[in-house]
């Protein structure tokens, strides 16, 4: 076909031969076409739980939060669990945006901007139990310190839970605008492939008058630079504040200096699980095998293992600070989380944190996208009940057992939780559908990645493709700089 060969140490990262032109077209297949059958079932599943969860929450603040299953001891349950669950959920996109593009990760390019889009949802997600929790969610600007005319009804600086206003708000931020500038050279590609129209006129104003110059690059590549320095410490800040929220209390089980590191870990745990969940069918339905490939899927299986380790290594930690401590109500808030009421929620927990992320030791199971999904799934569901165990099960039985209690969630908090699954995969169908799912810039930048040679023009149907003689099979592309492959005068 060509004179390019794959490198023997390195494996490309878009395994099919695509020219920059085919690219651009595959990238922007999906917001050019007629959706297909799938996305609107898809599509009408996730509005029809929305629309299901908006009426609950609707109810819920018309009737008061007493529709829940909380009671005198435990104040805290499903709302705080969906909301730490929410967040971490939305810890990895930053983290495959910011930190792999400072240490130059180019396995990153293909999955980063469905991640950083990701991270956006799963905020708006997170926010709305501590609204929901509020009673008057139309009060809510009351937690803004700004000059009011209320009297000396100022916010408590002093509370973790101000601080999770301040840093989840500065993140959802930070993310949002991280997210826009990395859009900004696709945003020209689809402006400028777009007819006459309403749809051009707002790519226009979107694109920001994007012209592909190397001044035009050269700062946009200092402004992205900058901003992946400014996320990459947010990415740490935001979860350790969420977990100052039970850290800073005298209640055991949450009384911890373990939680900052312990939070964070697990954050980029699920959020690295949901990644692959939602990356695997991306890449069957629209058919970006070539592009989301089975190394950006292993590569991603391997940072689980490491972050399931850390969590791991916290729960054992948790015990033995337990028993080490000598404090009888810190031992025992651990011996009633593994063998108390809810000590099946406790197992679940292990069993989907600790025991199953191993499995990706194997490579079979590690390149096998079936396998990867399905253990996604589990870690998702376990790190849902590790919030939920360490929420409940530290409340419901505190230092009087006469106030020792039990919870059961309502079908209104079910109902609520379910939804905003809804709100997410709804936003996420719709971006798919208007916005360019993978950066077409940063692709193009590692089309020549692990090839040597010159570009081949794409292979004519219908003709016979001669057989390779080489044990490596070769695959045409070019290695064309990123400022140089979506510029406006390069062949797209």
């Amino acid at each position: 076909m060509s004179n390019q060969h794959l490198s023997p140490l390195r494996e490309p990262l878009v395994t099919e031969p695509r020219s920059l032109g085919q690219l651009t077209e595959e990238i922007c297949a999906p917001m050019e076409r007629a959706p297909t059958w799938k996305w609107w079932v898809a599509f009408g599943i996730a509005v029809s739980v929305l629309g299901t969860g908006a009426g609950i929450v609707g109810y819920q603040v018309a009737t008061g939060i007493g529709v829940w299953g909380l009671n005198k001891t435990i104040g805290w349950a499903f709302d705080i669990t969906n909301f730490v669950f929410w967040v971490g959920i939305g810890h990895a996109g930053t983290l495959i945006s910011a930190i792999l593009f400072l240490f130059r990760q180019k396995w990153r390019t293909s999955i980063n901007r469905a991640a950083e889009a990701m991270t956006l949802f799963a905020v708006m997600c997170a926010a709305l139990f501590p609204l929901i929790h509020m009673g008057r969610p139309w009060l809510a600007f009351w937690v803004m310190p700004y000059p009011n005319d209320r009297g000396s009804l100022w916010v408590n600086f002093r509370s973790p839970l101000l601080w999770d206003v301040f840093a989840i708000s500065t993140y959802f931020t930070v993310s949002a605008v991280f997210w826009y500038v990395g859009l900004i050279p696709d945003l020209a590609t689809v402006r400028d492939r777009a007819k006459a129209g309403i749809r051009k006129a707002v790519f226009k104003v979107m694109s920001l008058g994007w012209t592909g110059s190397n001044r035009t690059w050269s700062r946009y590549e200092t402004v992205y630079l900058l901003l992946a320095g400014l996320a990459t410490p947010l990415v740490l800040s935001v979860h350790t504040i969420v977990s100052m929220d039970f850290a800073t209390s005298v209640i055991p089980g949450w009384h911890t200096t373990i939680f900052p590191p312990y939070f964070v870990a697990g954050a980029v745990f699920s959020g690295f699980a949901m990644v692959l969940t939602l990356m695997i069918i991306t890449r069957v339905v629209l058919g970006y095998e070539h592009l989301i490939t089975l190394r950006h899927l292993e590569n991603m299986t391997k940072i689980i293992i490491v972050t399931g380790g850390l969590v791991s290594l916290a729960y054992a930690t948790e015990f033995f600070i337990a028993w080490y401590s000598g404090n009888p109500y810190e031992r025992f808030a651990f011996m009633n989380r593994a063998f108390g009421p809810y000590a099946w929620a406790y197992w679940i927990m292990v069993t989907c944190n600790v025991v199953s992320p191993h499995l990706f030791w194997f490579k079979k199971i590690r390149t096998s996208p079936a396998a990867i999904f399905v253990l996604s799934l589990v870690i998702n569901v376990g790190m849902w009940f590790e919030r939920f165990v360490i929420i409940v099960t530290s409340l419901h039985r505190d230092f009087l057992p006469s106030s020792w209690a039990m919870y059961t969630p309502t079908m209104v908090e079910v109902g609520t939780f379910i939804g905003t699954f809804g709100l997410f995969f709804t936003l996420f169908l719709l971006f798919v559908r208007v916005l360019p799912i993978i950066s077409i810039g940063e692709v193009k930048s590692v089309l020549g990645f692990a090839r040597d040679g010159h570009a081949a023009q794409p292979h004519p149907p219908g003709k016979p493709v001669a057989e390779d003689p080489h044990p490596v099979a070769h695959r045409p592309a070019s290695p064309v700089p990123l400022a140089i492959a979506t510029r406006k005068d390069a062949p797209v």
